[in-house]
């Protein structure tokens, strides 16, 4: 009896360092738990990473810090996106791989008895952090009205999700740049609208995967496997409302109509299968050029290369893969 307890427990101790070999530990930076994350949460929660032989954590850094993490080896990916362009147009050693969103899912909300953004002048802005895309974009609205963000008006880092409503909520900021669900409460207390990103013309993009040059070099496998792994995820989130709204509600700790309301916000910014134009990837550089104090880009290659996510759409085309 004591020799069948020993070998089940031998036999239970080599399926379970057989399962640790076969899975790689990664990690990855996100911005925050928020719906522009959600092809890498439905990624870990379907199991498309597992499939991969990845266990992927995903680790919550603030944009700067995610992207020093990356270049630092610290993370292997981050999933950051438009926050990540001033240092790759400075010349950091990253690229875009791939991208689940296009259009900037930001509005930007006001006391009530602020009308336009002219009024801003004067008055304190809340943004996520320093550098952030809403930031970049920020400036850009303020410039576009006669403003000079930083200078005209106040510009200050409130935190992310939630945090800038509540810090408008509270006054310590007169306006601030908001995110889903967020938006939703300003609504309901009757702040104003003052410009809606997504009807915009600009090109921000989110959910995005960026990978070291170094790592796309010597690493070429895993870059692969994650990327294969995360564009199941994207498949799952634009062809399944149902898959998407299942895993968002446990990811983002939200109800299901919550999360239906923010499904259907977001699904209308995704890129048509995790890649960009050309065209898309220089107009998503046109807020970003004149703060870093540049005249004009680098070559295109320099900063994005979406061979790879084509190449894996192409395979999984082939096979007929589907979301389960």
């Amino acid at each position: 009896m004591a020799i069948r307890y020993v070998l089940a427990f031998f036999f239970l101790f080599l399926a379970t360092a057989a399962h640790a070999q076969e899975s790689r530990k990664i990690y990855v930076a996100i911005p925050a738990v928020t719906p522009s994350v959600s092809t890498f949460a439905i990624s870990r929660d379907r199991g498309y990473y597992r499939e991969e032989g990845l266990d992927v954590e995903l680790v919550v850094m603030p944009s700067a810090v995610g992207t020093q993490a990356l270049i630092g080896g610290n993370v292997k990916f981050s999933t950051l996106g438009g926050a990540s362009l001033p240092p790759l147009l400075r010349g950091a050693p990253l690229k875009f791989l791939f991208s689940t969103f296009q259009r900037p899912m930001f509005w930007l909300y006001a006391k009530p008895e602020i009308k336009t953004v002219a009024d801003l002048k004067g008055k304190k802005i809340g943004v996520s952090s320093l550098g952030s895309g809403p930031d970049s974009i920020l400036r850009d609205i303020l410039k576009k009205h006669g403003l000079d963000g930083g200078r005209d008006s106040v510009i200050l880092p409130v935190g992310s999700g939630t945090a800038r409503y509540y810090a408008l909520q509270a006054g310590s900021v007169d306006a601030a740049m908001l995110s889903i669900p967020a938006i939703f409460l300003a609504q309901d207390a009757g702040y104003r609208e003052l410009v809606s990103l997504p009807d915009q013309d600009v090109v921000e993009l989110q959910g995005s995967i960026l990978a070291p040059t170094s790592v796309m070099e010597s690493e070429q496998a895993l870059v692969e496997k994650f990327v294969r792994g995360s564009l199941k995820g994207f498949i799952a989130f634009r062809d399944s409302r149902a898959i998407a709204i299942q895993v968002l509600m446990r990811f983002l700790r939200l109800k299901e109509d919550m999360v239906g309301r923010i499904y259907d916000r977001f699904r209308v910014s995704l890129t048509p299968d995790g890649t960009i134009s050309e065209a898309v990837q220089r107009k998503s550089l046109e807020h970003v050029i004149d703060r870093v104090g540049l005249k004009e880009p680098p070559p295109l290659a320099k900063i994005f290369d979406f061979s790879l996510t084509r190449k894996v759409n192409d395979e999984l085309k082939a096979k007929g893969w589907k979301p389960s």
